[in-house]
C-alpha cells in the first residue's frame, strides 16, 4: 500500500478519531508532508519507538502507541503464558506532550490483553522506572520518554524483567510481534475504570520512591565527609524541566546537602522546555540560566539532568581562574569511576572479582583507570541496555561483581538497583565527590587535572551529520558503505592499526592482516584503533535521522589532546 492509499485509510476508517482526521486534512495538499508521515511504519527499533508526535503512521500517536502495546502484549504472552500475565508490566512516563496519555494508552492496551499494570502516579524518571519493575517483579516495563530530543518528540522504551532495556532476542521478538500487525482497529484497549475494577490498572508512587531513594544513599562511601562540608559546599542544579527535580533534591537532602540551589526558570515541567534551545546537558547554551545563577551563588558545581533524568551534565569551578568548566560525559563518568575504585580499594569495600562496565566509543581513559586498581573491564555495544545486560550475566554466571558503568553519552550507573543510566545516582555520587575534594582544599577540576596527570590526556570528540526523511537514511546507508568497502587506512598522521566491523562480527590487523572476531552482537557499526592510544569509529544513529563519528586521543597535555584532537577531526571529515 503507498503513502497516500494509507493516508486515505486514515481518512475513512471509523478507528481514527476526528482530531486525527483534522490533522490530516490541514496537511492533505502538502505532498512532501504527507509522504514523510505515511511512507512508512514508525520504526520500532531494539529500544522501541521515538518520532515526531502528530498523526499517521511514522508518526508518534496513540495509535503507533496501541499498536506497539499490542505487540509487546502478544510477545508476553506467547513467551511468559499466564505467569506473565500476573507479573505485569510496569509503566512510567515523563514531561513531554502526550505523555501521560501514551502511558495510559500503554497499560489499557496491555490490560485490554489480561496483563496487569503498575503505572506511576505522576512523571518519574527512567531509572526508577527500571528499578520499579525489578521491585515489583514485573516481567517487563515501558517508559515514555524522548529523553534529550526536541520537544516535538516523543517515544516509548520497552524494558524486559531484568531491568534493562530489551537485548536480544527479547528485542527482535518484540519488533516481529510489532510489525506482524497490519491492521490498527485490531489492537485492543479498554476503559480505564474497568480495568482498574478488574484489579489490571494499578498505580503506584510513594513506596516504590522511598525504597528507589534507599537504595541509592547505599552507594554512598564516606557519609562522613559530606556531614563534615555539608554546610560549606554549594551546589547548582537544574531539572531542564523535566522529572529529576523531586527525587534529586530529596536525596541531596537526605544525605544532608544544606546548599542546594534550583534554577527556578528550569524548575517545573514543561513540554515546551521554554528556557532551553534543546533540553540536552551535552548542549553548553543549556547551561546558561544555571552557569548565571552558579556565579551568583559561588557554586562548587554545576549539575543538569535531562528530562527523563537518565543523563547529567557538569560544570566545576577552576580554583585558579573561578571560571567554571564544562565536562564530557566521558570526564564526568571517569571522576566517579576513580572515585569509586579508589576510595573502595583504600576502605577494604571494594567486592571480588570486581568489573567495570563501558561501551565501545567510552574513552580509553577507562582502560587505564581500571588497569591501575586491577578491575576487569568489558566494552559493550553502544547503548546502555548492553552495560545493563552485563549485571544479568554476572548475576548469572556468578563470574564478576559490577562496580560501574558508563557510557561517553553522558550516562553512567553506580549500583545495581536499576539497569539503565541513573542521573539521579550520579548527581549523588558527584556531590559526594565533591564534598570529598572541598574537604581537601580542591576541586572537582583540580581532581580532573590529577586524574589526566596520573593517566594521560585523554580527549575525546563527536562529529555528527543529521539526514532527515527517506533521502537522508538513504544517503547514511551510503556513507557507511562507503567506509566499509574501501576503509581509510590511515586520518591524518595516525595509521590504522586494526579495524573492528561490527556488522560483519570480524576484525582485520592493518600491521600483520591477521582477522578476528570481535565477541560482540552484531551491529552497524565500524571501529578504526589507530596509533598512540587513538581511535575513531562510525554508526548511525539508532535514535535520531544522524550518522556519527566518534573520535579519542591521547596527549601530553591539555594543549596538546586539544591539537590532537582537532587534526583526527579535520581528517575524519576529509574521508566523509
Amino acid at each position: 500500500m503507498g503513502y497516500r492509499e494509507k493516508f486515505d485509510e486514515w481518512l475513512s476508517s471509523d478507528y481514527f478519531d476526528q482530531k486525527t482526521k483534522e490533522e490530516l486534512l490541514a496537511i492533505r495538499n502538502d505532498e512532501k508532508e504527507v509522504e514523510d508521515r505515511f511512507y512508512k511504519d514508525l520504526e520500532f527499533g531494539t529500544g522501541g519507538l521515538r518520532g515526531v508526535i502528530g498523526a499517521g503512521t511514522n508518526r508518534m500517536n496513540i495509535y503507533t502507541v496501541r499498536k506497539a502495546s499490542q505487540g509487546l502484549a502478544n510477545y508476553i504472552i506467547k513467551n511468559a503464558g499466564e505467569e506473565g500475565k500476573k507479573k505485569g508490566v510496569a509503566v512510567s512516563y515523563d514531561n513531554r506532550r502526550m505523555s501521560p496519555e501514551f502511558a495510559d494508552e500503554t497499560a489499557l492496551c496491555l490490560n485490554a490483553n489480561g496483563i496487569k499494570a503498575y503505572v506511576f502516579d505522576a512523571l518519574r524518571p527512567t531509572p526508577e522506572l527500571s528499578y520499579a519493575l525489578r521491585t515489583l517483579g514485573c516481567i517487563a516495563g515501558v517508559m515514555v520518554t524522548a529523553s534529550h530530543n526536541p520537544p516535538e518528540y516523543n517515544g516509548y522504551k520497552v524494558y524486559w524483567e531484568d531491568g534493562a532495556q530489551v537485548t536480544p532476542p527479547h528485542d527482535n521478538g518484540i519488533i516481529a510481534e510489532v510489525n506482524a500487525i497490519t491492521d490498527y482497529s485490531s489492537v485492543k484497549t479498554m476503559d480505564k475504570e474497568e480495568a482498574k475494577k478488574a484489579g489490571l490498572y494499578n498505580v503506584i508512587g510513594k513506596e516504590i520512591d522511598d525504597s528507589y531513594m534507599e537504595e541509592l544513599k547505599k552507594q554512598i562511601i564516606h557519609p562522613d565527609v559530606i556531614r563534615a562540608v555539608s554546610g560549606d559546599i554549594k551546589i547548582v542544579y537544574t531539572p531542564f524541566h523535566g522529572t529529576g527535580n523531586v527525587p534529586v533534591r530529596r536525596v541531596l537532602d537526605e544525605l544532608g546537602f544544606k546548599n542546594v540551589y534550583i534554577v527556578k526558570e528550569q524548575e517545573d515541567p514543561d513540554p515546551e522546555f521554554k528556557t532551553l534551545v534543546y533540553p540536552n546537558p551535552e548542549d553548553p547554551r543549556a547551561f546558561e540560566l544555571a552557569l548565571r545563577l552558579a556565579e551568583e551563588k559561588d557554586a562548587d558545581i554545576v549539575m543538569a539532568t535531562d528530562p527523563d533524568a537518565d543523563r547529567l551534565g557538569i560544570y566545576a569551578k577552576d580554583s585558579r581562574t573561578g571560571e567554571y568548566i564544562p565536562f564530557t560525559g566521558n570526564m564526568s563518568g571517569m571522576l566517579i569511576a576513580e572515585y569509586i575504585l579508589r576510595e573502595r580499594t583504600a576502605t577494604g569495600t571494594m567486592p571480588e572479582n570486581p568489573a567495570l562496565v563501558t561501551t565501545i566509543v567510552t574513552t580509553n581513559l577507562a582502560h587505564a583507570i581500571t588497569k591501575a586498581y586491577g578491575v576487569k573491564e568489558i566494552d559493550v555495544l553502544t547503548g546502555f541496555k548492553y552495560i545493563g545486560e552485563q549485571i544479568k550475566f554476572f548475576e548469572q554466571n556468578k563470574s564478576y561483581n559490577y562496580v560501574f558503568g558508563l557510557e561517553e553519552s553522558y550516562g553512567c550507573l553506580a549500583g545495581t538497583h536499576a539497569r539503565d543510566k541513573d542521573a539521579v545516582v550520579a548527581v549523588m555520587m558527584l556531590s559526594e565527590v565533591a564534598a570529598f575534594c572541598k574537604r581537601q582544599g580542591i576541586t572537582l577540576w583540580d581532581m580532573m587535572l590529577e586524574i589526566y596527570e596520573k593517566y594521560g590526556y585523554y580527549k575525546e570528540t563527536q562529529y555528527a551529520i543529521t539526514k532527515k526523511g527517506k533521502e537522508g537514511l538513504e544517503e547514511i546507508a551510503q556513507m557507511m558503505e562507503k567506509f566499509r568497502s574501501n576503509p581509510p587506512k590511515e586520518f591524518g598522521d595516525l595509521k590504522v592499526v586494526k579495524l573492528l566491523d561490527y556488522k560483519t562480527g570480524k576484525t582485520k590487523s592493518f600491521v600483520d592482516g591477521s582477522e578476528g572476531t570481535t565477541g560482540l552482537p552484531l551491529s552497524n557499526v565500524l571501529y578504526f584503533e589507530l596509533e598512540n592510544d587513538s581511535w575513531c569509529c562510525a554508526r548511525p544513529s539508532g535514535t535520531e535521522p544522524k550518522i556519527k563519528f566518534y573520535m579519542g586521543v591521547k596527549g601530553t597535555s591539555l594543549e596538546d589532546a586539544e591539537n590532537r584532537l582537532n587534526a583526527l577531526t579535520e581528517a575524519v571529515k576529509s574521508h566523509i
